[in-house]
């Protein structure tokens, strides 16, 4: 997949830490095309501000996946932060076509609830993702480079 690289939400930018993320529950959700990613200083910051996340079906879960194996590792001049790829089966059906994958913390964090991380586009066009047809998994692969990084200049 052509998917671009994780568009940081403005709004927690000051507060995110590499480290307070290791050990923080980490989702992943899928969201269609009538999300409108706010990624300005005042634009979404936790959970509850976007919509249109796909619904339980098909092998998807409202909510999103969790990360697994999350590890803030050490690059040149910096930290990156990685997890095992993200995936879903469509089982019973397709699971339908989404723009935008959101990562977040699930629960509490920098005094916020459900605070949001980032987003991918899946498509640099932008275009959907299309459906992933009934017996298919749905893989986000984590770019070699991390889900992103944090350099010291």
């Amino acid at each position: 997949m052509a998917a671009s690289d994780l568009i940081l939400y403005a709004a927690n930018l000051d507060d995110i830490r590499l480290n307070d993320l290791v050990g923080a529950t980490l989702k992943m959700t899928l969201h269609t095309s009538s999300y409108t990613p706010d990624d300005g200083t005042s634009g979404d910051a936790v959970y509850a501000d976007i919509d249109n996340e796909l619904t339980t079906a098909n092998g998807y879960t409202a909510g999103g996946a969790t990360l697994t194996n999350v590890a803030v590792t050490a690059i040149t001049n910096g930290w990156k932060l990685t997890s095992d790829n993200v995936q879903w089966n469509a089982d019973g059906g397709a699971i339908p076509a989404w723009r935008y994958a959101v990562l977040r913390v699930s629960g509490s964090l920098w005094g916020k609830t459900d605070p949001l991380i980032g987003y991918i586009i899946a498509d640099a066009t932008p275009a959907d993702s299309p459906a992933t047809a009934d017996g298919n998994p749905l893989q986000l692969e984590v770019p070699s480079g991390g889900w992103f990084d944090v350099k010291r200049v």
